[in-house]
């Protein structure tokens, strides 16, 4: 009898092992998923306002030309590479010496249009007129049309002459700063 209750005992111990192995755990109802990081769309870009007079000895007289570059909302935005940028629109004042204007005109990418590439008409922003010299009867200014991004150095220059009558040409600047010889101009009329 004993060795019955021995394997009665026995046999009751591994069914309860089998039992309690068997138990169904409670499974967690959390399911863990990454979450897809989203690009953040930046903010929109500008490239700096800024505002800039100097006086040039022009026609044996000192006139005063201003010029005010600002970031455009209204004009198309422009792109380097994922990042947006607002387009430039630059006011060009021209003062005689007794302060009235000679030249008081607005300048946009478009008005450069014509002297562009696709990629700089499409993706350059203007990225300013800047007065170079008085030459003879004209005004001499390099203007340029390229990378928005202010650490690029992309971009296509332009030569911009404006006449004592207030007639504007622009033309490409096909004469590298560098060069001994001065290639051929040729000049389109413009805007």
């Amino acid at each position: 009898m004993i060795r019955s209750i021995y394997r009665i005992c026995i046999a009751l111990g591994i069914i309860a092992g089998v039992c309690f192995s068997c138990k169904e755990e409670k499974k967690s109802t959390q399911i863990i998923v990454r979450k897809k990081v989203e690009e953040k769309v930046s903010a929109v870009q500008k490239m700096g306002d800024y505002q800039q007079n100097r006086e040039v000895e022009w026609l044996e007289k000192t006139y005063t030309v201003s010029v005010d570059f600002k970031a455009d909302p209204e004009l198309p935005l422009v792109m380097d590479g994922k990042q947006r940028y607002y387009d430039n629109r630059i006011r060009l004042r021209i003062l005689r010496p007794d302060g009235s204007e000679f030249l008081n005109r607005e300048f946009t990418k478009a008005d450069f249009l014509p002297y562009l590439d696709n990629t700089y008409g499409k993706e350059g922003a203007l990225l300013g007129i800047v007065l170079d010299r008085a030459e003879g009867d004209n005004l001499l200014f390099a203007a340029s049309v390229g990378s928005p991004d202010k650490s690029s150095d992309e971009y296509l220059p332009l030569v911009m002459k404006i006449s004592r009558m207030g007639n504007v040409t622009i033309h490409r600047d096909v004469q590298l700063d560098t060069s001994a010889t001065v290639p051929e101009e040729r000049e389109d009329e413009g805007v």
